[in-house]
């Protein structure tokens, strides 16, 4: 595969001459917004409200606040969080899907979902 510089410098040549563009994250999204996720190391509750395929925030948050340095290069999340009245955001890899998802309570909840079905805002 042969690089280019300049304003080609994000595409590729592949074989057959046609170019790409790289994709924008190494990964699709796990999840998606609605869905009900705890957190790995803390264990609070929330609702995806929110998908990056990537890392969106700034270097300086990053080196302040993700300290376990997750990829930056993956999917992250806006989680409305259970019993809160903040927000936080998380790396894909530091949520895990509930199995049996329980409403969550939050007051910005109806701004963005009007429904709970089969354990999925809607």
């Amino acid at each position: 595969m042969r690089e280019y510089k300049g304003q080609m410098a994000q595409l590729r040549l592949i074989k057959g001459g046609k170019y790409h563009e790289p994709p924008e994250s190494q990964t699709e999204p796990l999840y998606f917004e609605g869905q009900v996720v705890t957190h790995r190391l803390f264990e609070y509750r929330g609702v995806i409200v929110g998908v990056d395929r990537m890392f969106k925030g700034t270097e300086d948050w990053y080196d302040r606040v993700a300290r376990s340095r997750p990829p930056k290069d993956h999917p992250w999340y806006e989680v409305l969080v259970d019993k809160a009245s903040h927000s936080t955001y998380v790396a894909e890899r530091n949520l895990v899907l509930e199995a049996d998802p329980r409403p969550v309570q939050h007051p910005l909840l109806n701004h963005f979902f009007t429904s709970f079905v089969k354990g999925v805002y809607q």
